[in-house]
């Protein structure tokens, strides 16, 4: 599990605005050929039918169909989910959700939606080793909550970030926070429930300043307003007054939103203008599924014609859920008119690196779409796939489903032809005999108003074997760029080792191939294998290994950051790739686990606030159990454990040595017994990368089980962090807990 960090420190002045120009007259003159900036603006939950360009009649969007009308209009794109995390996942790696990281909107109570990985190569990573600025504004919407982990967005390639991380904040207009970057940025105006900012104003700012520093060079900005998705409120002085027949406050405020979101674009392009980099620019306007039916009151989308003559909304897997706008504007460059080209977001990442110059992974499931941006054509794609696990239905698009809208459900397109079907519950392994499908032919019947499945068995056949063909449980990246790996745990003076691989996950050969390390001061580094290569085959890679060491004067307890560095050459194009790692000085390392163990049996590398393991008295804790303070939670007693306080921390050496983690984690009965005021949130990571969110532990939702895989984990660290801004009766005991070898 290497903690792969791409935490990229070059530009930690772009969005500063206090040193920012207020409105600049024009960039500096651009070299010839340089690459294209590309601005990427992902409404969220706007429908194919809510814009003037699509059809939409009583809603204005004026800036949006402007872009439309000179530029490139998509009747026939694709989200690759129904609903938000997927198909932002897909969008960003070029996987669709048969091979994603991410294939789901996280369930009521469970932390584990899935999130971005070491190796989930996104857009940003595959731009920065061309040297773009790369920018992510507004909702990232992969959790966790946390800085210095594989899913940050700047872990994924984002220089510069500012907005939600997680999923469910994201559903705040008004928040108190936003992150900026690994911190949490507060927002004075909107303390203590206010609504002093709407969250939309302050990511316009943000975009517009990035535009503002990176105008003179190549640039990426994702900016990704949470318009229109619930909750429809806006600023009073936002409000618009388009109304349609029985339309009421909701459908007001959704209204208001789209408006809201057209001017957002139109200031986005105004700026480009402004800059004097119209030309350079293409931007590109799109959503990340169909049209909502949330809120309360809840809007109802049929009022405003939300997704056009399509059949669904959001969560169904019929075209009014999947299909979505897409707009590609670039005076002279992108000629105006329109394209029926099926044309999933998947596509944006592979079209990115051609107009890049930059190679891109050959394991996605994208296509380039160059061609048909500078007039010309793009390869059509075999078939499409999509899937969807949700835990809500709304009314609406349960209704159209049949009643079957909490179900496992996959679809697919080859042609014309287009098959969903619905699994008998949540099993997607089901029999194939206990699904429900249907057919649609889009080219005679885009509403998909008659299933044509009884009279063609055959295609029904071929389709649905895509369907089962298309789902990978653990789909394996290969690596694109470098990675650096090893232990995270070093002791003052002494050497350890450091792997760095510089991997081709291209389609062709890099070649002049260079890692190097960079150190903190003091540190020192040598190479133990080569660190050039005259060429790096086409998935192939060069691995280096590092004998480093840290000064015996080294602070024990801080945090240091290796970073390594490649270079390659990939048809005529230079290439920067850089990872860091971040290692913990501990007074001495311990040695690792040879057998299964109770963590309270070994000795901890380093510890804060945590008079455990509780039961180490005079025996040190190392009896195969019973010595000690017996351990209570929820009336169950254990034998063996480790007790804390919030905040506490503990990190084992485990040397890669282990596999799994087993526990139970709470609030002991004594603490619960005396107060029900406790709350804390226990989480395990390895290696710096989260593991395991227990969310609020209280006496009311008692203790919580723990089983995690810690293959290859280095240091394992356990958190406990007060959950209620409450000190008291906060003693957390780690139950039982056991790696097995």
């Amino acid at each position: 599990m290497p903690n792969r960090r791409q935490f990229l420190a070059g530009s930690a002045a772009a969005l500063a605005l206090t040193t920012l120009p207020q409105v600049p007259a024009t960039a500096a003159p651009r070299a010839a050929g340089r690459a294209p900036n590309i601005v990427l603006i992902l409404a969220d939950d706007l429908g194919y039918g809510e814009l003037g360009s699509y059809g939409q009649q009583i809603i204005k969007t004026p800036r949006i169909d402007a872009l439309a009308a000179q530029g490139l209009r998509f009747t026939q794109a694709y989200s690759s989910a129904a609903v938000c995390a997927p198909s932002r996942c897909s969008l960003l790696t070029s996987l669709h959700t048969g091979h994603s990281a991410v294939r789901q909107n996280p369930f009521t109570g469970d932390p584990g939606q899935g999130s971005l990985r070491d190796g989930d190569t996104t857009i940003a990573e595959v731009l920065r080793s061309r040297g773009y600025r790369t920018g992510c504004v507004g909702k990232w919407g992969f959790g966790p909550e946390v800085a210095d982990q594989p899913s940050h967005p700047n872990a994924r390639g984002f220089e510069e970030f500012y907005g939600y991380i997680d999923h469910g904040h994201a559903h705040n207009y008004y928040p108190d926070y936003l992150w900026h970057n690994g911190e949490k940025s507060p927002i004075a105006e909107n303390a203590n429930g206010a609504t002093g900012k709407f969250a939309i104003d302050l990511f316009e700012q943000r975009a517009l300043d990035f535009i503002d520093t990176h105008a003179a060079e190549p640039f990426l900005l994702f900016l990704a307003p949470t318009l229109p998705h619930f909750p429809n409120v806006v600023p009073a002085a936002d409000m618009v007054d388009y109304t349609g027949p029985n339309w009421g406050t909701a459908e007001k405020a959704h209204a208001s939103q789209v408006a809201r979101l057209d001017a957002l674009v139109g200031s986005v392009v105004d700026r480009v203008k402004a800059r004097g980099i119209e030309q350079d620019t293409l931007i590109l306007v799109t959503s990340d599924n169909g049209p909502h039916e949330e809120g309360s009151p809840a809007v109802d989308p049929n009022k405003y014609d939300a997704n056009g003559p399509l059949r669904g909304y959001k969560r169904n897997l019929y075209e009014g859920g999947i299909r979505i706008p897409l707009i590609a504007s670039r005076p002279g460059t992108v000629a105006a008119g329109t394209t029926a080209r099926p044309t999933p977001q998947l596509d944006l990442l592979p079209t990115f690196a051609e107009l890049a110059g930059a190679p891109a992974p050959s394991d996605i499931d994208g296509k380039s779409m160059a061609a048909l941006l500078n007039g010309g054509t793009a390869p059509a794609h075999p078939h499409l796939f999509w899937m969807r696990n949700d835990p809500y239905s709304g009314s609406r698009s349960n209704t159209e489903d049949g009643g079957r809208g909490n179900r496992w459900a996959e679809a697919v397109r080859k042609g014309d032809l287009k098959a969903v079907r619905f699994a008998p519950a949540r099993d997607p392994k089901a029999p194939d005999s206990q699904w429900v499908v249907q057919l649609y032919d889009l080219a005679k019947d885009p509403g998909e108003k008659s299933d044509i499945a009884a009279a063609n068995p055959t295609a029904v056949a071929e389709l649905t074997a895509l369907m089962r063909s298309s789902q990978v449980a653990n789909y394996q990246r290969r690596t694109y760029g470098v990675v650096i790996g090893g232990t995270t745990l070093a002791v003052p003076g002494k050497p350890f080792t450091v792997a760095t691989t510089l991997g081709n996950a291209s389609a062709s050969a890099w070649s002049t191939a260079e890692v190097r390390l960079a150190l903190p001061s003091g540190w020192q580094a040598r190479a133990t294998t080569a660190s050039t290569a005259s060429s790096v085959a086409a998935g192939g890679s060069l691995q280096v290994t590092w004998e480093v060491t840290p000064p015996s004067g080294a602070t024990t307890g801080a945090s240091f950051t290796l970073r390594a560095n490649a270079t390659a050459t990939a048809g005529g194009n230079a290439l920067a790739f850089v990872d860091d790692r971040v290692v913990t000085t501990v007074a001495a390392l311990p040695q690792p686990p040879t057998a299964d163990a109770y963590l309270s049996d070994l000795d901890w590398a380093s510890a804060s606030n945590a008079w455990g393991p509780v039961e180490r008295d005079a025996s040190n804790g190392k009896q195969a159990a019973g010595d000690g303070t017996p351990i209570s939670l929820a009336g169950t007693t254990y034998t063996k454990g480790l007790g804390v306080h919030a905040r506490s921390e503990i990190i084992f050496n485990l040397g890669a040595k282990a596999k799994r983690l087993t526990a139970v984690v709470g609030l002991d009965d004594f603490s619960v017994s005396r107060s029900t005021a406790g709350g804390v949130r226990a989480r395990v990571f390895g290696d710096g990368v989260p593991l395991f969110d227990s969310r609020p532990l209280t006496p009311a939702t008692g203790p919580k089980q723990i089983d995690v895989d810690v293959t290859g984990v280095h240091a394992l660290r356990l958190l406990v962090e007060d959950a209620n801004n409450n000190g008291s009766y906060d003693h957390t005991s780690w139950a039982n807990a056991k790696v097995t070898v």
